[in-house]
């Protein structure tokens, strides 16, 4: 969906008067504020019911602008902007002056990306500076990966709605640490582990946990209103049964190895096969499980490699502190 040249200029000008946007990109849909602007910032937080210390993600419209945003861009921060920008990868540098403490939860460094978008793209140059957006949904539930989904989350809290069609990755980006010699991944995503090693020739460390805040380290992220119950793949079916039979309105993410088995549950979700299409469903499936009346919903974890480590990651962060069965 390319929306009207007017509608970007709308958007670009909502920015500037210090309202928010949420705009599309290739991920999902964010709420985007002028990122130079602490009072417009600030409501980002206010809207989303986000703690203040929580980092937000700076979009900028290229590479050749990071020096603008941080203060020293390292030889391998560059090499990753080159090749992944625009794309789903956020670096983490160290902040530059035009980015206030409200965007960066009081931190020194700042998280920087280039959304691999057109209409994200567009807005960026019709606003000719940097966008300050995370997630448009309220704190800790699920990302949208539409318009709708924003309309329905956020509602008039939001001052303009850009609508640029479903995103085609569908979870959030790949955030690496690139402050120091060695990079670390602080949160899995559409870059995979796997494709920055090839880059970078070299094994990447991704820590459950980091003294550098990044978005969607929160115990509980992601989640929908429904409980989520991790099962290994083979147990999905028992467990949903059970469940069902104890008084649930149970929703199951199928695995692809058990298509077209009959399930006795409210609502079954087959999973996709392709890590790629999964990952571009999984809020829409967490979603849908909601929308239908689920209290509970039974999932596995993919094999964690490629983008099923980004899955993987989600669905844990779905189900929260609880241990997995």
């Amino acid at each position: 969906m390319k929306p009207r040249t007017s509608d970007i200029e709308k958007a670009a000008g909502v920015l500037r008067a210090g309202g928010l946007v949420a705009l599309p990109t290739e991920t999902v849909y964010g709420l985007g504020a002028n990122a130079e602007d602490p009072a417009a910032v600030s409501r980002i937080f206010q809207v989303k019911g986000r703690p203040p210390t929580h980092p937000l993600i700076v979009h900028i419209g290229g590479a050749e602008q990071l020096d603008d945003w941080v203060q020293e861009v390292p030889a391998t921060a560059r090499l990753l902007a080159g090749h992944f920008w625009p794309g789903p990868l956020t670096l983490v540098l160290r902040r530059g002056r035009r980015v206030p403490l409200e965007a960066t939860g009081g931190l020194e460094t700042v998280a920087v990306r280039v959304p691999n978008h057109p209409v994200a793209l567009g807005l960026l140059s019709a606003f000719g500076g940097g966008v300050t957006a995370p997630s448009a949904n309220r704190f800790g539930s699920v990302s949208p990966t539409t318009a709708d989904d924003v309309r329905a989350e956020l509602g008039d809290a939001v001052d303009f709605v850009l609508d640029g069609g479903p995103c085609e990755v569908g979870v959030e980006s790949t955030i690496v640490d690139a402050t120091g010699e060695i990079p670390t991944i602080l949160r899995p995503g559409g870059v995979t582990r796997e494709d920055l090693e090839a880059l970078l020739e070299c094994s990447l460390a991704v820590p459950g946990t980091s003294h550098i805040r990044v978005p969607g380290q929160h115990p509980s992220h992601y989640a929908p209103r429904a409980q989520v119950v991790l099962v290994d793949p083979e147990k999905v079916v028992a467990e949903a049964e059970r469940a069902q039979e104890l008084g649930h309105r149970v929703g199951v993410l199928l695995p692809a190895a058990f298509a077209g088995a009959e399930v006795k549950a409210h609502v079954v979700v087959a999973v996709p096969g392709s890590m790629a299409a999964y990952a571009r469903g999984l809020y829409g499936f967490l979603r849908e499980l909601d929308q239908q009346g689920c209290d509970l919903i039974v999932a596995s974890l993919p094999a964690e490699e490629g983008l099923g480590l980004a899955i993987a990651n989600r669905l844990r962060r779905a189900a929260g502190p609880r241990p997995t069965v």
